[in-house]
């Protein structure tokens, strides 16, 4: 029985970190992986692939917001061509996956990976035995229990349709509809629908941010269904028909299940090793260890916050905290108090740290500059009306929160996420910002934070 002094079950970019972390430090690493297609969610089917459809989206939706200031016509797309620039990406990432874990040293085993025990596992048909382990699993599409579900497609579906239908209805209000929505609305599909069970999308983000990316949404034609119940799906002659507990039918030609992922854990059989887990993923410590001493879990099958550089990070202080265990030294620590996320529809929106709603449920004092609709020239100058900020402070002038409804929102998140990081009060930030290059969303932050620091 061959004998590692790692494995690492998934091959995705959290499992991909871990494997060269550890392999450079001189452990022999080996990496199992189910999939046909190595590379993880955010190369092959989500962050990465996703952004071929986005850049074409932002350039048609400014392009609109410009009819009248410029642009005398919007700009003609073909589906079919971001797809074949798309598939051009993604078909080379499984084999360069492979070649770069063996030119690491890293042995790559295909195949399900099975615990017998917590230091034994069946890879395919054969079994390995290691010192410890790191569940990189990633997560799959959410099944849904809704009647005629079978008829929809995933998320991955959609990202290799050959052409977009006109009408397409996404079932959830969270990242993946919001963002896969303003896609078809810019690309090609003319009736787009979300439809959502809660009050409200996008639960994890600030209520008056999304408030505003709703207005936005809707003015660009996308039809939001709040406090919808789902009776079930049913095929037509042509199309689909969702039907719903109260009123009218809605006759679309797609389904796109669009609920988000689950962690994909029910194939290891986890209960073997004696690795506590539930449906929301595997808890684990601040060094990423799982309930088993020597199995720890990264990415998004663990129970923490499913973004692509937060996987990142986990696996690098879990590759740390073995070589910290071996060593005899104090573990590193996971942060997650300045966690930036942003949503890639148009306009952005963007948050790192509590949203105001947070603050509020756990009794923290704070202030706070927010506004939107912001009419200042940035903003004029794209047509962009429903820009808007929010930015949350507590008694020591450091960040609490940031929020941004705006384009380019990833830098000035960023900015936010490094001074809540530092611990930089706001004076300092806008002091820091009054030689930004001028005039560009940067230097937008001394409006923002002028009136925190008067």
């Amino acid at each position: 029985m061959e004998q590692f002094d790692v494995i690492i079950i998934g091959t995705g970019t959290a499992g991909q970190t871990a494997a060269f972390d550890l392999a450079a430090e001189g452990y022999r690493v080996a990496v199992a992986e189910n999939s046909k297609t190595p590379g993880g969610v955010c190369a092959l089917r989500g962050c990465q692939a996703k952004k071929w459809f986005y850049e074409t989206m932002e350039v048609v939706a400014r392009s609109r917001h410009l009819l009248g200031k410029g642009i005398t016509e919007p700009p003609r797309t073909s589906w079919e061509q971001i797809q074949t620039q798309k598939s051009k990406f993604t078909s080379k990432i499984p084999e360069n996956t492979i070649t770069g874990l063996k030119g690491s040293d890293i042995t790559y085993i295909p195949g399900q990976a099975q615990f017998i025990d917590a230091t034994t596992l069946r890879i395919g048909t054969a079994e390995y035995t290691t010192r410890y382990v790191i569940i990189a699993a990633g997560a799959v599409p959410m099944n849904l229990p809704i009647e005629g579900a079978e008829h929809m497609i995933t998320s991955d579906d959609f990202l290799d349709l050959t052409s977009l239908p006109r009408r397409i209805a996404f079932i959830g209000g969270g990242f993946i509809s919001f963002e896969f929505a303003h896609f078809a609305a810019r690309l090609g599909s003319g009736d787009v629908h979300i439809l959502e069970a809660a009050d409200r999308p996008l639960g994890p983000f600030d209520k008056d941010m999304v408030a505003q990316l709703v207005n936005a949404s809707k003015n660009d034609g996308i039809h939001i269904h709040t406090s919808v119940s789902i009776s079930g799906v049913s095929k037509k002659n042509v199309g689909y028909t969702i039907d719903f507990a109260t009123g009218p039918s809605l006759e679309v030609d797609l389904v796109v299940n669009g609920a988000g992922r689950v962690p994909n854990m029910e194939p290891l059989q986890l209960e073997k090793a004696g690795v506590t887990a539930s449906k929301k993923g595997i808890p684990v410590d601040s060094a990423m260890r799982t309930s088993v001493p020597g199995i720890f879990a990264v990415g998004d099958c663990a129970r923490t916050v499913m973004l692509a550089r937060v996987a990142d990070m986990e696996a690098h202080v879990a590759a740390w905290a073995i070589g910290a265990l071996e060593k005899g030294t104090e573990l590193p620590t996971m942060d997650y108090s300045a966690v930036p996320a942003v949503l890639f529809t148009y306009p952005q929106l963007a948050m790192v740290g509590k949203t105001e709603q947070m603050l509020e449920q756990e009794n923290i004092k704070y202030w706070k500059s927010h506004d939107t609709g912001l009419g200042w020239p940035t903003y004029r100058r794209i047509g962009m009306e429903h820009a808007a900020y929010k930015i949350l402070v507590d008694e020591n002038d450091c960040i609490l929160g940031a929020h941004f409804l705006a384009d380019n929102t990833t830098g000035m998140v960023n900015v936010f996420k490094q001074a809540m990081i530092d611990k930089t009060p706001i004076s300092k930030l806008r002091d820091d910002h009054i030689m930004a290059p001028y005039p560009a969303r940067e230097s937008d932050i001394l409006y923002m934070l002028n009136p925190l620091a008067e």
